[in-house]
């Protein structure tokens, strides 16, 4: 799915989190891409295949400056 994806974005997932969230925010990108839940603040790393598959769509995206 999206393949542009920035530190500090925030994306829908197609599974929610155990805690309920279903939004994460992107804090690191590379081979894995790290989210952080925006509900109870846990931190993952998903390989990028994985986040591909899962990603449901893009709720923000970072503005360029």
């Amino acid at each position: 799915m999206p393949t542009d994806i920035r530190v500090d974005d925030i994306v829908q997932m197609r599974k929610t989190h155990a805690c309920g969230g279903d939004r994460w925010r992107v804090y690191r990108v590379g081979a894995d891409i790290g989210l952080r839940c925006l509900t109870c603040d846990r931190r993952i790393l998903l390989p990028r295949a994985r986040f591909e598959r899962g990603v449901r769509r893009v709720v923000t995206d970072v503005e360029e400056s």
